[in-house]
């Protein structure tokens, strides 16, 4: 497996091989032992996964704060998404900065970003299919969201703002300075 901490190095890219034949391939997607030598050892108590059927889909950015953060283990099993990560830990030295990675079919990489991060992605491709194991349950009352362009972030999305589709919820979530002590950085 291919392990690469990206500029904030809590935010691991990993990718598992694959063994392919004329039949197709195997791959082993996610392996306990495997995954904790590469520095992701919380366990996983939700999976899930979303479809997007258009290009410029933009999903995020979400979160949720204790005792329900997540721990997110994200992969595109059909098509390609640009996932990105923004460090929302109060005292960190990386607060409010972001990582981003394409994820796809074809690459087979898989993203994982930490309890104390915003999380959101955009789709590349029509019919993205997505799908990220959690660390935690999901809980209404711990959901929170930034809007996907915050300007106090200045994430450099792969879409023009025109043709970004959003959910009503994400249309209207409030900029980066809301979430000040949502998580704080040890």
């Amino acid at each position: 497996m291919k392990v690469e901490r990206l500029e904030i190095p809590e935010v691991i890219l990993v990718t598992p091989p694959r063994f392919g034949d004329n039949r197709g391939f195997f791959s082993e997607t996610y392996n306990l032992s495997r995954m904790t030598e590469a520095g992701i050892d919380l366990p996983f108590v939700q999976d899930n996964q979303s479809l997007s059927r258009q290009k410029g889909v933009v999903r995020g950015l979400h979160c949720q704060l204790a005792p329900y953060a997540q721990g997110k283990l994200v992969r595109c099993t059909r098509g390609a998404i640009w996932d990105v990560a923004v460090d929302a830990r109060t005292g960190s030295p990386t607060y409010g900065q972001w990582v981003a990675a394409e994820l796809s079919e074809e690459n087979w990489s898989q993203l994982w970003i930490p309890p104390g991060f915003l999380h959101g992605f955009v789709t590349l491709t029509e019919n993205a299919e997505v799908q990220y194991k959690c660390t935690n349950v999901y809980d209404k009352a711990s959901e929170r969201a930034v809007i996907w362009n915050c300007p106090h972030i200045a994430i450099d999305w792969p879409v023009n703002p025109k043709d970004a589709v959003l959910s009503d919820k994400d249309l209207v979530a409030p900029h980066f300075t809301e979430a000040t002590n949502w998580f704080q950085y040890s």
